[in-house]
C-alpha cells in the first residue's frame, strides 16, 4: 500500500457540512459519515486535527449584519463551533476513535483549554484533536483559526473540505462558465480574490509556505484520497 502524502493534517470543515439536507443544525447521519472517513484516515497512521465552523447554528457576521454588536455575535459564533466539535467528537468516539476537544475559550467542564504543546502531544499519542471556539477572538474567522492552528501544530497541509471539487474562477453553482483551477499559488488566490479562505488565512499560509488542498467532502472516500495525494481537488502552494 502506498504511504500517505502527508503525515500531520489539519482538516477544515464548515459547520454547514454537518447539516446534510437540513436547513439548520446537525444531521447525525452526516456526522457519522464524516466520522467514518476521518477514522479510516487515522488508521493509515496520519496525525489528524480538525477545525470546524459554526455556520449551521450561528454565524457571527450574519448576526452583526442584523444589528447585533459584532463582538457579541462573533462570541456566539465561536460557541456554536464548540457544539459542532462536541457532536463530531461523539460520532468519532462511536466509530472507535480516541478524541480530544480543545477550545480557545476556556470551558473546562466540556473540553480542554487549548495549549499548543498538549495538542501536539495528543496527536503524537494517536488521538484525533478537534479545535473549537476559533482563535478565541472576535473578528477572526474559522479559516484564520485553521491556518493558525495548522502552523502551531506544524501540520504538513490544510485540507479544506467543501461542497465543490476544487477552486474555480467563479462560483460554479451560479456561473456555468466557471473553470476549475487544479493548482495555483497563495498570491494568485489573493490577487484574483478567489473565495478559498479569507485573505488573512491565505496570507498566513503564504508567509509560512503552508499548502492548502481544497476538495469535495460530499464524495465518499475523498478525505482518504486527498491525504494519499491523489488529485481530487485543487492545491494552493507557495
Amino acid at each position: 500500500m502506498a504511504d500517505p502524502a502527508y503525515r500531520r493534517v489539519l482538516l477544515k470543515l464548515s459547520g454547514e457540512a454537518l447539516m446534510g439536507e437540513r436547513s439548520f443544525g446537525i444531521d447525525p447521519a452526516v456526522a457519522d459519515q464524516i466520522a467514518d472517513e476521518v477514522v479510516e484516515v487515522r488508521q493509515l497512521g496520519v496525525e489528524l486535527a480538525v477545525v470546524i465552523g459554526g455556520g449551521n447554528i450561528f454565524r457571527g457576521l450574519a448576526g452583526s449584519a442584523k444589528g447585533m454588536d459584532r463582538t457579541t455575535a462573533d462570541n456566539m459564533g465561536m460557541l456554536a463551533t464548540v457544539m459542532n466539535a462536541l457532536a463530531l467528537s461523539d460520532a468519532l468516539e462511536r466509530h472507535g476513535a480516541n478524541t480530544r476537544v480543545l477550545t480557545a475559550i476556556e470551558m473546562r467542564t466540556v473540553a480542554e483549554p487549548f495549549i499548543r504543546r498538549r495538542a501536539i502531544r495528543h496527536l503524537e499519542k494517536g488521538r484525533l484533536v478537534l479545535f473549537a471556539a476559533g482563535t478565541g477572538n472576535p473578528y477572526f474567522t474559522t479559516d484564520t483559526a485553521a491556518a493558525l492552528r495548522a502552523m502551531e501544530i506544524h501540520a504538513d497541509v490544510i485540507m479544506k473540505a467543501t461542497k465543490v471539487d476544487g477552486i474555480y474562477t467563479a462560483d460554479p453553482l451560479t456561473d456555468p462558465t466557471a473553470t476549475r483551477l487544479p493548482s495555483l499559488s497563495h498570491l494568485e488566490v489573493l490577487e484574483r480574490r478567489l473565495h478559498v479562505m479569507d485573505a488573512t488565512a491565505i496570507s498566513l499560509c503564504m508567509d509560512n509556505q503552508l499548502p492548502i488542498v481544497v476538495f469535495d467532502l460530499t464524495t465518499p472516500g475523498n478525505v482518504r484520497r486527498a491525504i494519499m495525494g491523489e488529485p481530487v481537488g485543487s492545491i494552493v502552494t507557495a
